[in-house]
């Protein structure tokens, strides 16, 4: 399994431009037959929250396992290292079901309700619905950012079951302390612009399908994440303020003690967006592996951009290994 230290070349070893090319459209340019597969669900998260999500059976041969991708906050099924990441695993044998959250993607119209980080229930219950799409093979489960948060969340709701029809958990560029996050994306205009914009694109969309229920021209005003947080929550939620909710879904401490399921946790000491002390003071359960990188941005990892992503190449080397003992170079 691959798990030398991730270098990319001089050129692109630059925090924020890793973080771009997380991003960048070009690297899902090209034929991508795991959307050419993609059939499109709807899927029951309970208490009446539907969710949307895209499942690519493989087609021709016996499918090698399923893999379950979360995006990041703002992201989608259709963000550029979700598709970039689902095509490597598809090429290589992969069913892959990319799930959105409430109000992510095309899915607005789906709940009356906002989208709030803290709605742990409904996206673990997706993830247990969509892993009813293997047929019998191995359930691995990717996120990525706020997909990593959920997915180490989901680590520990599983707990409660006992039972969880995941084998092996990649969490990539987690957020752990979100008020610290929001600190740095606040404190940083190119990464500020970049989620104001879709936050903003996000509400406004909201609101012209519910009119009679929302309202965010004052939210639409402010010029801080955590300041359009803060006035979101005082309206929608009980939550006294934005520390208070970004305490209710962090990750701290203790929290990783107890996990069962195989996990990787992989992110860089130069993210912008995650400080990197917040890593150190985790305990972690003998089942979580923890790799922090010298370089790597946030959700970047990229040493090509038009070859697969660090990360890409780790998940498949960790997911063969399990299964077969079989090493892809």
């Amino acid at each position: 399994m691959e798990k030398k230290a991730f270098n990319p070349p001089l050129l692109l070893k630059h925090p924020a431009l890793q973080t771009v090319l997380a991003s960048i459209a070009l690297r899902k340019w090209g034929v991508n037959p795991m959307l050419q597969a993609a059939q499109h669900h709807i899927i029951d998260a309970g208490d009446g929250i539907r969710l949307s999500g895209f499942f690519s059976p493989v087609t021709g041969k016996p499918s090698r396992g399923l893999c379950i991708l979360l995006h990041g906050w703002e992201g989608s099924s259709d963000s550029t290292y979700i598709l970039s990441c689902g095509r490597y695993l598809y090429k290589h044998g992969y069913d892959v079901f990319r799930l959105n959250y409430r109000d992510h993607g095309d899915s607005h119209h789906l709940n009356r309700g906002l989208f709030y980080a803290t709605l742990l229930e409904e996206v673990y219950q997706a993830v247990r619905q969509a892993a009813r799409f293997s047929s019998n093979a191995p359930v691995y489960l990717v996120g990525f950012s706020l997909g990593g948060n959920f997915a180490l969340r989901i680590a520990r709701r599983s707990l409660e079951n006992g039972t969880s029809p995941i084998k092996q958990i990649i969490s990539i560029s987690p957020v752990l302390d979100p008020d610290k996050a929001t600190d740095r994306i606040d404190g940083n205009p190119l990464l500020l612009a970049y989620f104001m914009k879709k936050w903003k694109q996000s509400l406004k969309r909201k609101q012209r399908l519910f009119p009679e229920r929302y309202d965010f021209k004052d939210v639409l005003n402010k010029k801080t994440i955590r300041e359009m947080t803060g006035l979101l929550l005082s309206r929608h939620t009980d939550y006294p303020d934005a520390k208070t909710y970004f305490r209710s879904y962090g990750i701290y401490g203790q929290d990783l003690a107890d996990i069962q399921i195989q996990t990787a946790i992989i992110t860089a000491a130069d993210d912008p967006v995650i400080p990197v002390e917040d890593f150190h003071h985790l305990k972690t359960a003998p089942s979580i592996d923890l790799f922090i990188h010298t370089r790597g941005g946030h959700n970047g990892f990229v040493d090509s951009v038009q070859g697969p992503a660090w990360y890409d190449r780790f998940m498949l080397n960790k997911f063969e290994t399990l299964v077969a003992g079989r090493r892809i170079s």
